[in-house]
């Protein structure tokens, strides 16, 4: 007899209770399920279940043999839907959370491609600086940046790493000078990042022996927009540390210089979160391989 057939038709047998709801179940004899139960275990020379004409139980080998067998079965399932997925388009609806600039500047951009790709896919995003919850929202990706916390059964690859800078224009640079260390910044103004109902966000610098130094700059101006704070910047309110991708447009086009040029760039990982699962979807498979490939050529 095939080995993983009787272990299908024995937990069916203790899932249903009884020899003969798994074989209708199975749409095989009563005699049927008895012999793929024995056939384990004269193989593995010990009793599974305890039978009478009334009633069966488990023995306690049993019942650790059977969690086992739920954890070899969903495996082979998980190969088997792998192997359809390669001959299929993914389809239906991916719902991804991510933060808002982001969100909207780099991961939906590739997101729309990839379903422009598939006709049969949908997307259902939602771009938002709050923390959604991937269960409790029925999100089947959450991006983030940042420090992740650590959450028993969630899956995190880093599919990009942004770098921050610190910057200026032209104009704040001839009224009130440049820093020329990290530590300068305390003594000039800033334009800093704060989201609602949270601490201000310090700025962090990568030194050469790879420690990392934050800085708390002294800043007039919170605002919790990235594209308001380079707004800012530009008009010579102070300096303001970003994403490079970000103001690379402005850097190139002499509107905002970027500044401690010799200092290490601190870089942000991105992260594509999903939940812990024996199959991994196709659409969510490939949303996050599009994002590895894509993201890092937009960070460069």
């Amino acid at each position: 007899m095939d080995r993983l057939e009787s272990m299908e038709v024995f937990v069916k047998a203790v899932d249903l209770g009884s020899f003969a709801a798994a074989a209708a179940a199975l749409d095989l004899s009563g005699p049927m399920v008895g012999k793929h139960v024995r056939f384990l275990e004269e193989r593995l020379g010990m009793r599974l279940i305890n039978r009478t004409t009334r009633r069966q139980s488990l023995t306690d080998f049993g019942r650790a043999y059977y969690e086992r067998c739920r954890i070899v079965l969903a495996e082979v399932q998980a190969a088997d839907a792998l192997a359809a997925d390669q001959l299929s388009e993914p389809r239906g609806t991916l719902r991804v959370t991510m933060p808002a600039h982001f969100g909207r500047h780099c991961v939906t951009p590739i997101l729309i491609e990839l379903a422009r790709r598939y006709p049969t896919l949908e997307l259902d995003l939602s771009l938002s600086d709050r923390f959604a919850d991937l269960v409790e929202d029925g999100f089947d990706l959450a991006i983030r940046t940042g420090t992740l916390d650590d959450r028993a059964g969630i899956i995190a690859r880093c599919v990009a790493r942004q770098r921050m800078i610190v910057c200026a224009s032209p104009s704040y640079i001839e009224s009130f000078g440049r820093p020329h260390q990290p530590e300068d910044i305390a003594s000039h103004q800033a334009i800093v990042y704060r989201r609602l109902g949270q601490a201000l966000q310090p700025w962090l610098f990568t030194r050469d022996d790879d420690s990392v130094t934050q800085i708390a700059p002294a800043g007039r101006l919170r605002l919790d927009d990235l594209d308001a704070i380079a707004d800012a910047a530009t008009d010579g309110m102070g300096l303001a540390w970003l994403p490079y991708w970000l103001v690379r447009q402005r850097i190139e086009g002499g509107t905002l210089v970027r500044l401690l040029p010799e200092q290490r760039d601190y870089l942000y990982d991105c992260h594509a979160l999903r939940l812990q699962a024996p199959h991994l979807p196709l659409k969510v498979r490939l949303a996050v391989d599009a994002l590895a490939v894509g993201l890092p050529k937009m960070m460069s």
